[in-house]
C-alpha cells in the first residue's frame, strides 16, 4: 500500500537522508529506528510510514518498506529588507514524500 504527504515544510535534502535509512527494513523496525531519531524529518515520515500501513489494513510486523521518496515542493517566497531600501528573497522550501509498503512473503 501507498502513502502521501505533500506540501510538507520540510527540506527534501534534509527528508532524503532520512528517507534512505528506512528503505527495505521491517515495518516495525522502521518505525523504531525513525522514533529515536532527532530529526523533524523522522517524525514526519513515521507518520507517512504509519498511515501506509493502517492503509492496507496490514500489522506493521507483517510489511516491509519497499519504497520511500522525498521529492522537492514548491518554495514559499518570502522577503526580507535589506539596506538602502532593497529587499532580498528568502526561499522556504517544500516537500512531498511518498512511502510504500508490501507484504513480507
Amino acid at each position: 500500500m501507498k502513502a502521501k504527504l505533500r506540501f510538507v515544510r520540510l527540506s527534501p535534502t534534509k527528508a532524503r537522508l532520512i528517507a534512505r535509512e528506512i528503505v527495505g527494513l521491517n515495518g516495525e523496525e522502521a518505525l523504531a529506528k525513525l522514533e529515536f531519531m532527532p530529526n523533524k524529518a523522522a517524525r514526519i515520515i513515521a507518520k507517512v510510514l504509519a498511515s501506509a500501513i493502517a492503509n492496507g489494513e496490514f500489522d506493521a510486523n507483517e510489511v516491509r518498506v519497499k519504497k520511500c521518496t522525498v521529492d522537492r515542493g514548491p518554495y514559499l517566497k518570502r522577503y526580507r529588507p535589506r539596506a538602502r531600501g532593497m529587499a532580498s528573497r528568502i526561499n522556504k522550501p517544500t516537500s512531498h514524500i511518498y512511502v510504500e509498503v508490501e507484504k513480507e512473503s
